[in-house]
């Protein structure tokens, strides 16, 4: 299995809205693309000064399946409406779990 993990960390101008429409667009996406087999995204709870705004962590039976997700059209629209505008900064790490 593949796990996919990205943080993003939104400019100081992006409201909450903007924030709460990234989390409800990417919650779309396990209904639209079937090779996700866990999808998990969550706004910073604030606990800790300096963290990213927003993460997400995905597993997908293998590289194939992760690639599919990478590229669908439903996904790269949410990448393209709504998060680009925003985004200060993203990283992201894949690796294999058991």
């Amino acid at each position: 299995m593949l796990r996919h993990v990205v943080m993003m960390q939104l400019t100081s101008e992006a409201t909450d809205e903007d924030a709460a429409a990234i989390v409800a667009g990417l919650e779309t996406l396990p209904g639209l693309i079937p090779e996700i087999r866990s999808y998990s995204v969550g706004r910073d709870a604030g606990l800790s000064e300096g963290n990213f705004d927003i993460v997400l962590v995905g597993d997908f039976d293998d590289e194939a399946g992760f690639r599919t997700y990478s590229e669908n059209a439903d996904h790269l629209a949410v990448i393209t409406e709504r998060i680009r505008p925003v985004m200060a900064s993203r990283t992201a790490v894949q690796y294999f779990i058991d």
